[in-house]
């Protein structure tokens, strides 16, 4: 069996991998690609590509791929083969500069927004040298950005590296105020925690539900859920254990740093964590993770669910983004000093996400938002929709302490000043960790935990990378060419934290008490992803991404677009489905199973039997068909209206007011049924067979 060590990264065309098979010259210019943005000319290009071909087709592959990431939310790939015809009838293997940097995949079919008429088709790829090619399933991978014809960015890509541009560019410029010279570039890094569910096959292919939405749209809670808490770091059963080893396998192939797995808290949950690496390749790294979960699963006869709650009553999943930022010299600058400077820079870049989460907390929000993640957040699993930070007792103290001007602990006599006496060494996890906390400090690093496990992570480090920039930017603005620089960022720290300390709550985030303060603080409490989009477009947050060059106005426009005509089609395939399910299956069976129960009763009446049993399930499961009935009745007639709705707007707050009710009757009708209705009648695997039918 191979070790990690010898597996791990063999199937990238790293930065190793080149040194070692690139002329040296070839190496530096590429080097300076990777590390400082360059361009590289088209002989070094050419080069690059001939070595890439010949490393791949060593590994078996006949075929490569720009690999994109359109705003769909998956990825996307068309293989072209390495095969050129000559005049003599005969093939040679050909990869250029050219197709290496740049591809035209078909634009027209892909999500745009409006960017992209149906009939304009031409869109580009291009490479994106920062994050390696690599090889899957016998096809080599170059990861690229996606753009229109025009340059408009079609992907999630694009915008992220644009925002690692933006955060980079003036973060420099604060760096450079405390005299780091030697650091050249800044960048943010991210862990994301996955969260998901294993479940057995045969059980997910008798579930059109899950088939087509990836969650169950109906099911009563099993008699044993989650409420023994038994499963959490339980012992890993053999399938899963199996699975995951090869899950591993396979990551640490791609040089995927997979280390932490372990059970989650709901039945048949589990969570995958990988370690830190920069933010652009840590996004491609969790698309590729997602897919692969999949494929793996099934080799095991499982089922990989990602949806972010995949049964009502138990925890649903997410997707814990770990965010932090660092120098290109290996100091994090989350992460307090020794000298007062050091901790004067740490608190000015604290400060900056403190800022940026505050002011931008509708973004934030909007960034996480999907059908999907409305059904898990404010849970008691997931954060709630209002947008807090998290900081621990100690660091709150000490941003008081600066506010106020006054002493910080019971041995500080003189007056906390921010570059003149030396902030009290603040050590990593001084505090307990609050699960409850939408985006929490951790040490030396914050923790976005309101994604869901099915989404990108692109869109949110977008925003968040952009909003630290704009933080940053101001800073720098007011600090540039101050007389007193000393005195100039003790007087900004202690301005922003009395402009921003709103945004700081330490508490239980599930309590309702919050919620009712939260509001009081003037926080946004955006439950819904309409009620969230609503404000994507808002004068404040256009001026944000398109002053930053991360989006122009017109791919502002279109993505507003994609989100809620995303939302009106994922709802509309559920209730869809819902309708399918309970025509074809559920209302039958009952009735079948009615049937049966009214023979009963008039077979054991002609003896004189008692039929008291028959007699008051039948009362009972005649009720609830009839309500069943009507709740189908009104979500069928109610999505034909939905569909008529051609603004974006009216249609998303349509499904979210009528349809999404609608839905909810329909299930709680049938969940009633399904507790009344024999186990031989009932048409699908129940709660209690999915979530406990691996071992």
């Amino acid at each position: 069996m191979n070790s990690p060590d010898k597996i791990f990264g063999e199937n990238v065309f790293s930065e190793s991998v080149m040194k070692e098979r690139l002329p040296k010259e070839t190496f530096k210019e590429v080097e300076r690609a990777i590390h400082h943005g360059h361009r590289l000319s088209p002989e070094a290009a050419n080069v690059v590509a001939n070595e890439m071909k010949q490393w791949a087709i060593e590994k078996g592959c006949t075929h490569y791929t720009h690999w994109f990431q359109p705003m769909t939310g998956v990825t996307a790939e068309k293989h072209d083969s390495f095969i050129n015809p000559t005049d003599d009838g005969k093939i040679i293997l050909r990869f250029s500069g050219k197709e290496l940097t740049q591809g035209e995949p078909d634009a027209s079919s892909f999500p745009s927004g409006g960017l992209r008429a149906t009939f304009e088709a031409r869109g580009y790829t291009a490479w994106d040298p920062t994050s390696f090619a690599f090889i899957k399933e016998g096809v080599l991978c170059v990861p690229t950005a996606f753009c229109s014809y025009g340059g408009e960015a079609l992907d999630k890509k694009t915008p992220l590296l644009r925002s690692m541009e933006a955060i980079n560019k003036q973060a420099m410029r604060v760096i450079k105020l405390f005299g780091n010279d030697d650091v050249t570039s800044i960048a943010t890094t991210v862990g994301p925690e996955q969260e998901y569910f294993l479940i057995d096959e045969e059980g997910y292919k008798a579930r059109k539900d899950l088939i087509y939405t990836g969650r169950t749209l109906f099911g009563a809670a099993p008699p044993k859920g989650q409420q023994m808490e038994d499963h959490y770091f339980g012992a890993i059963k053999p399938r899963v254990q199996a699975f995951m080893k090869d899950l591993n396998d396979e990551l640490w192939k791609l040089g995927i740093l997979a280390t932490t797995e372990h059970n989650e808290v709901a039945p048949s949950q589990h969570e995958l964590a990988p370690i830190f690496t920069t933010t652009n390749i840590a996004t491609d790294h969790n698309q590729l993770t997602m897919e692969i979960m999949k494929k793996v699963a099934g080799r095991h006869g499982l089922v990989c669910l990602l949806h972010e709650k995949p049964f009502d009553g138990i925890n649903g999943s997410g997707k814990h983004n770990n965010w932090s930022i660092s120098t290109d010299t290996g100091v994090n600058l989350l992460e307090p000093g020794d000298t007062p400077y050091e901790n004067a820079q740490f608190l000015l870049f604290l400060i900056a996400v403190i800022k940026a989460v505050d002011e931008y907390q509708d973004l934030m929000r909007i960034s996480v938002a999907s059908a999907g993640n409305d059904h898990r957040l404010g849970a008691n699993e997931a954060p709630p929709a209002v947008i807090s930070v998290f900081l621990g007792s100690e660091l709150t103290e000490i941003l008081e302490a600066i506010e106020n001007d006054t002493p910080y602990g019971a041995k500080e006599k003189e007056l906390l000043k921010v570059g003149v006496h030396v902030l009290p060494k603040f050590p990593r996890d001084t505090t307990d960790r609050n699960r409850t906390s939408p985006f929490a400090f951790t040490g030396n690093k914050f923790e976005f935990r309101m994604l869901g496990s099915a989404a990108s992570i692109a869109l949110a480090n977008t925003v968040l990378n952009t909003a630290v920039a704009e933080s940053l930017k101001q800073f720098a603005d007011k600090l540039e060419g101050a007389e007193d620089f000393t005195g100039a960022i003790h007087d900004l720290i202690k301005s922003e934290i009395k402009d921003h300390k709103r945004i700081i709550f330490n508490g239980n985030g599930y309590d309702a008490s919050w919620i009712e303060e939260a509001e009081k603080r003037g926080l946004s409490n955006l439950k819904t992803t309409p009620d969230a989009v609503a404000h994507y477009l808002d004068k404040k947050n256009m001026d944000l991404m398109i002053s930053h060059k991360v989006y122009s106005e017109a791919e502002m426009v279109s993505r507003h677009e994609v989100f809620l005509d995303k939302y009106c089609k994922l709802l509309h395939i559920e209730a869809q489905t819902m309708v399918e399910m309970a025509s074809e299956d559920i209302l039958p069976q009952v009735s079948a199973y009615s049937t049966s129960l009214a023979d009963s009763i008039i077979a054991k009446k002609e003896v004189g039997a008692d039929t008291v049993f028959e007699s008051e399930i039948l009362g009972e499961i005649s009720g609830y068909m009839k309500d069943a009935y009507q709740a189908y009745k009104d979500l069928g007639s109610n999505l034909e209206t939905a569909e008529e709705k051609e603004d974006f707007v009216e249609k998303a707050n349509y499904y979210k007011d009528v349809i999404i009710p609608d839905m909810d009757n329909l299930r709680k009708a049938c969940d009633q049924l399904e507790t009344k209705t024999s186990a031989e009648y009932w048409p699908f695997p129940t709660y209690g067979d999915l979530l406990f039918a691996v071992r």
